[in-house]
């Protein structure tokens, strides 16, 4: 999503100059995920992220973890989703649009060599994913206009 390899995207110890942090602070969320937000934002901002190796105690045995694998896990999803709408959107708005294209086109294959018909749902399935591309290509580009202006330029 990000364009970089990100180590250790759940850690809780970050250490940012405070006014770069600031820019982001608005869409940090409640809970454990702000880790996840604040690195992939520096990423797609094109701020450096640099990693230190920290020396730390491993886990007493017998204790758990806050993390609810479900309950976390689809809230860390839709943070990443978030996110990568806000600075890539042409990145989440791709592969769906191409996922619906190649259903179209399967669909019509099958049904090309079974009943010789270019169907209603393949129809619908290729302007989904023309729909979908050219949504992504409007975020895209409001996104570029929105961090050019950010950027007083």
């Amino acid at each position: 999503m990000v364009g970089h390899p990100v180590k250790d995207l759940t850690s809780g110890f970050r250490v940012v100059r405070r006014k770069k942090f600031m820019e982001f602070l608005h869409l940090l969320p409640n809970g454990f995920s702000y880790p996840t937000t604040c690195t992939m934002a520096f990423f797609r901002a094109g701020y450096p992220v640099a990693y230190e190796s920290i020396n730390v105690q491993q886990r007493q045995k017998g204790t758990t973890s806050h993390v609810r694998i479900w309950r976390d896990g689809v809230r860390f999803l839709l943070i990443i989703f978030k996110i990568g709408t806000l600075y890539s959107p042409l990145k989440l708005f791709a592969p769906i649009a191409a996922s619906f294209f190649f259903t179209g086109l399967a669909y019509y294959a099958y049904t090309y060599f079974t009943i010789h018909r270019f169907t209603n749902m393949s129809v619908l399935l290729f302007s989904a994913s023309v729909i979908v591309f050219l949504i992504g290509l409007v975020s895209e580009q409001i996104t570029a206009l929105m961090y050019r202006d950010a950027e007083g330029t």
